[in-house]
């Protein structure tokens, strides 16, 4: 078996986004369904938020929420590379161009292409299952890929097999969806997988346009390039972020985790650490408190901490300083959140 195609990397999942087009038939199929469910308003939604719809779809809409996200994909869905795709001149280029511009229509998963013999395996990995079970995610992905591939065919596509890495439905969905596919999907898997002749690969799309097609892959390009450049900004400022938090860390219990002490500690100045925090939505008093509350939770499930020791190791003068703070995070004085701890 060799590989073709192998998938590009994802982004760390604090920065894992869905392109609201992508995510557009989740929310229309819950409008749909009657469900009640959040409407983003950025361009993007992050990954997570994308996984609770899709959740909760699945709880109020019924086990084939995914199947049905899937059906309602369109060309648009896949942003930029959409319509470059309908214009590619086989499908091993759709694939390839698929490969490369995923990642401007989600952070999803990534796809890769095996080649074994007479059959071609069709891989859709996601990293974020394991942590974040979802069925009706690989279900509605698989499903938009073979809708948007018959249509491209403009015929019925020769599956041979699919499968899934999480557990099967009710018997009567899954005998439906066996019935409907014509096959047996398989459960349980290793991984999301659509299994077709390789032969299909080399058939030339009827929607194959090759004036146009290096236009439309060249604009997708562009903004592929625009994306990865805005994720090593992000990459450089989350960077800067951890660091400010560690210092403050090492220096709150010796009073020196004030803005002109850690700037120092970085080899910065104040006014440049300010500014490049601030352009980073990450200020520095934000830090300063989000460090002292992580802590506080971890001094606070140490019994032998008394209250007094744990507002001296925040960087607390004074113990009620301490105590209007943690009802500020959590609602609660320390000792109640002491007692919920334990």
């Amino acid at each position: 078996m060799n590989s073709r195609h192998l998938p590009s990397p994802l982004p760390p999942w604090p920065q894992a986004r869905v392109a609201r087009p992508y995510a557009q038939a989740a929310l229309d199929e819950l409008a749909a369904c009657g469900v009640a469910a959040p409407v983003p308003e950025a361009d993007t939604l992050p990954v997570a938020d994308y996984l609770a719809l899709l959740n909760l779809g699945r709880a109020q809409a019924g086990e084939d929420f995914g199947w049905r996200v899937g059906a309602r994909m369109r060309t648009a869905s896949f942003v930029a590379y959409g319509h470059a795709v309908l214009s590619c001149p086989r499908f091993d280029d759709a694939i390839a161009l698929t490969q490369r511009f995923e990642g401007l229509a989600h952070d999803l998963g990534r796809s890769e292409l095996l080649i074994d013999g007479a059959q071609a395996h069709y891989r859709w990995h996601s990293p974020w299952l394991a942590a974040h079970p979802c069925p009706a995610l690989p279900e509605s992905v698989m499903s938009g890929i073979l809708a948007f591939a018959t249509w491209l065919a403009q015929r019925p596509l020769p599956v041979l097999a699919l499968a899934f890495p999480h557990a099967a439905p009710c018997r009567d969905l899954r005998e439906a969806i066996d019935q409907r596919l014509g096959l047996r999907v398989v459960y349980d898997a290793p991984v999301t997988s659509a299994t077709v002749p390789a032969a299909l690969l080399h058939e030339p799309i009827p929607t194959a346009d090759p004036a146009l097609f290096p236009l439309l892959e060249q604009h997708a390009a562009q903004q592929l390039a625009a994306r990865e450049q805005a994720l090593r900004a992000t990459d450089a400022r989350t960077a800067l972020a951890a660091q400010v938090q560690r210092c403050i860390a090492e220096r709150l219990a010796h009073d020196g985790a004030r803005l002109a002490e850690v700037a120092d500690v970085l080899g910065l100045s104040a006014r440049t650490l300010q500014r490049r925090l601030a352009e980073a939505g990450t200020p520095f008093q934000g830090l300063l408190d989000a460090t002292r509350r992580e802590l506080a939770l971890q001094y606070l499930r140490d019994p032998a901490l008394s209250m007094t020791e744990i507002a001296f190791l925040l960087g607390y003068a004074e113990q009620s300083s301490f105590n209007h703070a943690c009802r500020g995070w959590f609602g609660e004085a320390p000792g109640r959140v002491r007692m919920g701890l334990g």
